[in-house]
């Protein structure tokens, strides 16, 4: 198989974090890509930069938005690819052959997986490595598994096109916590690729809003599992944490 991916990056001025992702999606040996650039009508040099990259794009979209998740649906109606990959600014594929791998990792026989997914590394802004991340990818995912937390990264989280929604514009940080458990509950065959997707920048907009995105995704979490399993996996989230220290 020689599934289609759609990649799609979000950026706002970003001309400081741009490059290696322009370059890791340049590098990658694995051809059958479309990339789509979602701009936010920035006033650095980012679209230049994209443009001067080499890279062919599908689309480039520079305009005012509603926001990263009002970007990211600009980004799903204009996508084509059988799978979504949302790389964000900053963000890196892990190696030059991670989407040939991915394609590798599909199980011999079967259909398309509704859901591709594996570990993310995180790096500092001079790319560096400095930690897996703390949440490790399952071996089997199923659309309970986030009562555990977001055990699997957006951005490692790789979607078959016909199955995603919008992203919900009501929740401003953590939208995508539930746009991964909404697809989830569509999916039946979910694979773990088994090795390192991205290289996640420690930046994030969720990370400098830390505790605004905690209280989306306990509200994101109480519609989809109940107010009392949530409760009760945010004792033990808390417990677990003292325990580790």
């Amino acid at each position: 198989m020689k599934p289609k991916f759609s990649i799609i990056t979000i950026t706002y001025n970003a001309a400081s974090v741009i490059e290696p992702t322009l370059a890791s999606v340049a590098a990658q040996t694995y051809r059958n890509f479309e990339y789509l650039l979602i701009d936010g009508g920035s006033s650095d040099d980012t679209v230049a930069k994209a443009q001067a990259s080499g890279i062919e794009f599908a689309h480039i979209v520079s305009e005012r938005d509603n926001g990263l998740y009002d970007a990211m649906n600009k980004g799903i109606k204009l996508a084509k690819g059988d799978y979504l990959c949302f790389l964000n600014a900053g963000d890196a594929f892990h190696s030059s052959d991670t989407l040939d791998k991915i394609v590798a990792a599909i199980p011999d026989g079967t259909s398309l997986p509704d859901i591709l997914y594996g570990e993310t590394a995180e790096v500092d802004e001079n790319r560096n490595f400095v930690r897996m991340r703390r949440l490790q990818a399952p071996e089997k995912l199923h659309w309970t598994s986030f009562k555990q937390g977001m055990l699997v990264c957006h951005q490692a989280f790789y979607a078959r096109r016909d199955l995603v929604p919008m992203y919900d514009l009501k929740y401003r940080l953590s939208a995508d916590v539930d746009w991964c458990i909404k697809i989830m509950k569509r999916s039946e065959n979910m694979v773990n690729v088994g090795f390192t997707v991205v290289d996640y920048l420690q930046n994030g907009l969720s990370l400098q809003n830390h505790r605004a995105s905690l209280i989306e995704r306990f509200k994101i979490m109480c519609k989809h599992y109940g107010v009392f399993s949530t409760v009760a996996h945010h004792i033990w989230f808390v417990l677990r944490a003292v325990i580790k220290k």
